[in-house]
């Protein structure tokens, strides 16, 4: 906390990272830490190397983060991963590995999976259900102040990886969290409104919904719930409605599921997993493939054949079912 504290107290301008697949956590985190990094006085640039979803854009600020690095900055700010793989587009685009390589950077995230990140950097992370809630403990200990509109964004960060306080890693210390947000001027209710107002689908696209239910594989005698998500989908349908979102309840949601994956193949042969549990599995199949995450959540990105990552994934799925009934019994 105190090596972490120094590195943005000594900084003045400071460019907050998030990977290539922002979601609400990386989002609201980001947007929280503008606001108590503002209000210290430190000049904030919000980078994420692509356009934010439609999905997310019901989190008021969205539109302030950029898809270009500024190398002025004094400090990076990563959140929400400690993975290379999850940050290769921003590792590829021009000076900015270089400038991660010749700058101070903190990594700010609550996933147990071992960092993967190939510049030096200083690490401030915990099991936290949230990154926001690594942020909240920092800011504490610190003593800097969290705003109205910072708590309101570390609550979207909240509710958006505890899937609304629901997932099995909460514990009493997320609601204490929750609460203590709360009385800084956060409300669910008011967040919640705005989210499901956003989030009304078109007909076309709830009509997509029901093309991706009729595509659901079942292997692994029913264990493992999988949906291929090919390219000429993302480019119709991802702008408007991120297709593993679409899909995410309905194929978790099944009997005798155990893991459910969102698989999307693009035109140079990169394939991407999305991966959530209903066992505490998701970051053991991810990490069979470089990725990563945590128990209920996580993703990877290869470059391999369709079918092979499918033949994996069942092998993978198994082994890790294996483990966690050994470990269970």
């Amino acid at each position: 906390m105190d090596e972490a504290q120094k590195l943005i107290e000594d900084a003045q301008k400071i460019i907050v990272i998030q990977a290539e697949n922002p979601d609400g956590d990386s989002l609201g985190s980001s947007l929280a830490l503008e606001d108590i990094l503002g209000d210290l006085g430190k000049d904030v640039v919000l980078y994420c190397p692509v356009e934010i979803p439609k999905y997310l854009r019901y989190i008021n600020g969205w539109d302030r983060v950029v898809t270009d690095v500024d190398p002025s900055a004094d400090l990076a700010i990563i959140v929400d991963t400690t993975a290379d793989i999850l940050l290769s587009k921003v590792l590829d685009t021009p000076g900015a590995r270089h400038f991660l390589e010749s700058h101070p950077v903190l990594v700010l995230d609550h996933h147990t999976t071992l960092p993967t990140l190939s510049f030096d950097h200083t690490l401030l992370s915990s099991e936290a259900v949230a990154t926001s809630h690594v942020i909240y403990d920092l800011s504490a200990h610190a003593r800097w102040t969290i705003n109205a509109q910072a708590a309101e964004n570390l609550m979207i960060a909240l509710m958006s990886d505890s899937l609304g306080l629901t997932t099995p890693n909460v514990t009493p210390g997320t609601f204490h969290f929750a609460g203590n947000l709360a009385e800084l001027g956060a409300s669910n209710s008011v967040i919640e409104e705005r989210r499901r107002e956003f989030m009304k689908k078109s007909p076309e696209i709830l009509a997509y919904k029901g093309e991706l239910i009729r595509k659901i594989e079942y292997l692994l005698n029913g264990k493992l719930a999988l949906v291929h998500v090919p390219w000429d989908e993302i480019e119709k349908y991802s702008d408007a409605y991120n297709p593993g979102a679409l899909i995410g309840d309905e194929l978790r949601l099944v009997e005798n599921v155990a893991l459910s994956v969102v698989v999307k193949t693009y035109p140079d042969g990169r394939v991407t997993g999305r991966l959530r549990g209903n066992l505490p599995i998701a970051e053991a199949v991810a990490g069979y493939f470089g990725g990563g995450g945590h128990a209920y959540a996580a993703g990877f990105r290869v470059y391999e054949n369709y079918d092979t990552i499918v033949s994996e994934l069942v092998t993978a799925t198994d082994k890790a079912l294996k483990e966690y009934d050994t470990t269970a019994a």
